[in-house]
């Protein structure tokens, strides 16, 4: 099959979970089918990484994100909010990418067109006319549920007067657009049952976020202090919070019981209220290039989110490296996990603190989770499985 990719970041480098999920994906279904790719690039590294993308992609479209002055943005936004559309969409738009994804169209006949994500939903509408082509509707997030998690956990003022405004007007917007795809897939069954709970129309199948078993493997244990990971994209509403919820409410009960308890948050972008939480045994280390010396240095791994959607590559990665995690109940949402066997689950500063010094303490419970959690990863998320599953919903689908 011909199958034309569109997103609103490219796949690579790999420097966030959106990006590994498409990567991966991306590059295991180019072994079977022909793949095109169009997406936007953020930056010149982005560029950079198109070489690396040729290498297995059939032909690629590449535009900038088009930064403007906010005041230039007006009209746009005015346009989009008096046809209903959500005003954030306005931003992940780009004229240059729509007039080559429809050039592209017109001269190649694709079986499947891939749309990832709502933000990108309205390049469906450039698309030449086709007698047989299929399109599919690739949500990562829905985006109306994560913009209400964020307006709960949101502090500034402007930001949080944002997401109440986005989820308004993606809640109305997003179940109904994603009617005019003739498929749709979601990461998670919890995702799929928000959206058809808001629209019992859409036809949905299930494509979990996955990890790379053969390039991820079991790390040994080389640190002797207690040492705690939590790694994600800190610019990033929800992992920002996290870092300070867990660092303000639920380390200082840690380290009660374990006083040498070290803590590093990794991840790129961080704010300066996330750099300000570096001291006393509080690492932030902002984007590394490798994070498994920092797998490899923990003794577990956290994942205190209060808010956000889809599923968290940073489990798995976690479970494939044989590192134990402990995670709130939203943070491994959508994983198919049990509390007490391949993941210990706390919603409570308390009970979070106490499940993280058991498993410091513990050797065997340590290893019982963290071998259980490898076998997990191995049956269910390995990606090489999870792209079989996507090529079998491309052909049935076509």
């Amino acid at each position: 099959m011909r199958i034309l990719v569109i997103s609103d970041i490219s796949p690579y480098p790999l420097i966030s979970g959106d990006r590994i999920r498409e990567y991966n994906l991306l590059r295991r279904i180019a072994s079977h089918h022909e793949v095109w790719l169009a997406a936007l690039l953020e930056n010149p590294s982005d560029e950079a990484g198109t070489t690396h993308l040729s290498s297995f992609c059939a032909g690629m479209e590449f535009a900038y994100v088009e930064r403007r002055h906010p005041l230039l943005h007006i009209p746009g936004l005015l346009k989009y909010g008096l046809s209903g559309k959500p005003l954030e969409l306005k931003f992940r738009h780009s004229t240059k990418l729509a007039q080559k994804i429809q050039r592209l169209t017109m001269e190649i006949d694709f079986d499947i067109v891939v749309i990832i994500n709502s933000h990108t939903a309205l390049y469906l509408e450039v698309l030449s006319p086709s007698s047989h082509r299929k399109s599919i509707l690739n949500l990562e997030n829905i985006e109306f549920a994560q913009y209400e998690s964020i307006y709960q956990i949101e502090q500034r003022p402007i930001d949080k007067i944002r997401a109440w405004i986005n989820y308004q007007m993606m809640r109305r917007w997003e179940p109904r657009y994603a009617e005019r795809f003739d498929h749709c897939i979601t990461v998670s069954e919890n995702d799929r049952d928000i959206l058809l709970d808001a629209n019992p129309a859409l036809k949905i199948d299930v494509i979990p976020n996955g990890v790379d078993t053969q390039q991820h493997q079991s790390l040994p244990y080389s640190h002797e202090n207690a040492s705690l990971l939590f790694i994600g994209k800190m610019s990033y509403a929800p992992c920002s919070d996290a870092a300070k919820y867990f660092c303000r409410e639920i380390l200082p009960l840690i380290k009660r019981q374990v006083n040498n308890t070290e803590l590093w948050i990794v991840g790129r972008e961080p704010p300066q209220e996330v750099m300000n939480l570096g001291s006393d045994g509080v690492h932030v280390t902002g984007w590394v290039e490798d994070v498994a010396p920092y797998y490899k240095r923990s003794t577990v791994c956290v994942v205190p989110l209060r808010a956000g959607g889809g599923t968290r590559l940073k489990i798995l990665e976690a479970m494939a490296f044989g590192r134990p995690v402990v995670s709130s109940r939203i943070g491994c949402e959508g994983l198919d996990v049990t509390d007490g066997e391949n993941i210990l689950i706390a919603d409570h500063p308390e009970e979070f603190a106490e499940k993280t010094v058991r498993l410091l303490h513990d050797d065997n419970l340590r290893k019982s989770i963290a071998e259980n959690a490898r076998r997990l990863v191995e049956n269910h998320y390995d990606w090489d499985i999870l792209a079989q599953r996507l090529m079998d919903i491309f052909t049935r689908v076509a």
